[in-house]
């Protein structure tokens, strides 16, 4: 599998378990905890695979960026929170950094 699958893997897996901790409630039912824990599990194997073939400054950038984004994106849509207008440029700010590492950057792996 190559870096960038491995990464999508561990950016998926973070969501997923971020999203659950919500539901959770402080770990106190079991079905959203244990996807939590496995979730952030697959999550940190995979960026560790990650990690073998790509620089770690950059892997953690994707990895944290995109997964903020898809996270306010499901903020948003499942648990129905608002976003204003500094959240937004922010969430921006953070996709436009993402982009310009792995589009112009010599320092990503390709």
């Amino acid at each position: 599998m190559s870096a960038w699958a491995t990464l999508a893997l561990a950016i998926v897996a973070e969501v997923i378990a971020t999203s659950a901790l919500k539901s959770s409630e402080g770990f106190s039912r079991l079905w959203p905890s244990v996807i939590v824990i496995v979730g952030y599990s697959v999550a940190f194997y995979a960026l560790s695979l990650t990690l073998r073939h790509m620089p770690v400054g950059i892997a953690y950038a994707v990895w944290s960026g995109v997964g903020t984004a898809l996270i306010a994106l499901i903020g948003l849509v499942v648990f129905k929170q608002k976003l204003d207008a500094p959240a937004l440029v922010g969430i921006g700010l953070i996709v436009a950094g993402v982009l310009v590492l792995n589009l112009f950057s010599r320092t990503s792996a390709h």
